[in-house]
């Protein structure tokens, strides 16, 4: 049987870590499915492709990230009712949510396929990498029905506590995106398109893993006769949290996507591909706060619904402390290593110089990062998910464009454009520092219900 684990009791740091080290090492494969994309690409078939393939990944994350938040938001749920030892409750929510995922993944295809196209011109997509980043768009999402159930099972998963199973899911699914992407790009010589078949396959053997693994937790089915429909309660539960969630996470992603319209902007491939690299490693450099963040929302919602609002405060602080430990000897590695991080995607010396730029500039303030993650994954934890949203369009959409905005017209240099992260993040945590010294942790707990 799948095994979960009850975090409202024990040692703080020892549940966070046994958590969140899974969660890492998962989160850690998910990311290599572009990667590997990425490094194939750069080094066996151009700087070209690997350009194309990073103007895609802003686009991929706005037109997903926003289901990923109603997945959340069903997590937060899931694990309020789990602490809460209500069985009845958690059986409707996994149903359900499983069910929103499926019809949200056929919509979202449906939406995307004619709608990437679109994006890639507002964002300013290079004529030259245009053909090769569309053709990767449409293989993509005609797959998002496999990624939405996959994100929403393992995150029902992590809820209870299993961090394990969606981490087992993720290493079989990678190792097979890996030797696909060889077999379709070096022996079949598909190019980009290739990579984007190989990433599909992958993410429907991730789905149907991972339905497997929760069909085997005793804690949600146990004797129960299983009704499969949408629970219209539930539903209007999972959405309370799960839409804020989903608006903050896509306009963020966009804003994400509009900074690199400034780095085409430059018109040099170099310093495009460049930057994608960047975007690949940096997604490892951050694992360790997003999994602190991720672990917090759980380790909150579970204490919440085991009524431990003080167990909930301090385990906030304490994760917050290791992801920063964990960011600043990462910081140190990305500072003496980040040429060499970067020839693994690309041997051209002007594509490695800008990547180290890149890489570097974000490396001088990574210890921010764990901050605005941990507390952003207490206020999901908490059942806040508007003032989460709140914070982070704040910091993350209107900050950050503003400043690129003013910035560009009196400094337009790579190092501009690549200080535009950190400025969000030092917004953003102190804006959260400011919140939750305010915040009355009992108060809420008895106020608290789903």
């Amino acid at each position: 049987m799948t095994k979960t684990l009850d975090m409202t009791s024990g040692v703080i740091w020892k549940k966070v870590l046994l958590f969140s080290v899974p969660l890492l090492l998962g989160n850690m494969f998910q990311q290599l499915y572009n990667t590997v994309d990425s490094i194939i690409l750069g080094n066996f078939v151009g700087k070209d492709a690997l350009a194309a393939a990073g103007c895609t990944s802003s686009v991929c994350s706005t037109m997903i990230n926003f289901y990923n938040g109603i997945a959340l938001g069903a997590g937060v749920v899931a694990g309020f009712y789990f602490g809460e030892k209500n069985r009845p409750n958690l059986q409707k929510t996994v149903v359900t949510s499983l069910m929103i995922s499926v019809l949200a993944g056929l919509a979202m295809t449906l939406i995307s396929i004619p709608a990437g196209p679109w994006l890639l011109r507002v964002l300013s997509t290079p004529e030259d990498m245009f053909e090769m980043a569309a053709h990767y768009l449409q293989i993509f999402f005609a797959g998002t029905v496999f990624l939405f159930v996959y994100n929403t099972g393992g995150g029902l998963l992590r809820a209870m506590g299993d961090s394990k199973t969606p981490l087992y899911c993720l290493i079989a699914a990678s190792f097979l995106n890996i030797a696909l992407d060889f077999l379709f790009v070096l022996n079949f010589h598909m190019g980009i398109e290739g990579t984007a078949v190989a990433t599909v396959i992958a993410e429907a053997v991730s789905s149907l893993l991972i339905l497997g693994a929760l069909w085997r937790v005793r804690d949600i089915w146990k004797e129960d006769k299983i009704i499969f429909q949408v629970d219209e309660g539930m539903t209007r539960r999972i959405l309370r949290i799960g839409i804020p969630t989903g608006i903050q996470q896509a306009l963020t992603s966009f804003s994400n996507a509009f900074l690199f319209s400034y780095v085409n902007a430059f018109r040099n491939t170099s310093i495009t591909a460049g930057w994608s690299a960047h975007v690949k490693l940096d997604q490892f450099a951050i694992l360790p706060a997003q999994s602190i963040g991720q672990a917090i929302t759980t380790f909150v919602s579970q204490n919440m619904g085991a009524g431990d609002p003080k167990r909930a405060k301090e385990g906030t602080s304490v994760s917050i402390r290791m992801g920063m430990l964990a960011l600043g000897v990462i910081a140190s590695l990305i500072l003496l290593f980040a040429p060499a991080f970067v020839r693994l995607f690309s041997p051209d010396e002007e594509v490695i110089y800008y990547g180290a730029i890149f890489m570097r500039t974000m490396a001088l303030f990574r210890i921010l990062t764990p901050v605005f993650q941990g507390g952003l994954g207490a206020l999901r934890g908490l059942g806040k998910s508007k003032t989460a949203m709140a914070i982070m369009l704040f910091s993350f959409v209107f900050a950050r464009q503003a400043y690129l905005y003013f910035i560009t017209k009196i400094w337009n240099s790579v190092y501009a454009v690549a200080l535009a992260y950190p400025v969000a993040w030092i917004i953003c945590d102190t804006i959260l520092f400011v919140y939750f010294l305010r915040f009355d942790w009992e108060k809420h707990a008895e106020a608290q219900t789903f």
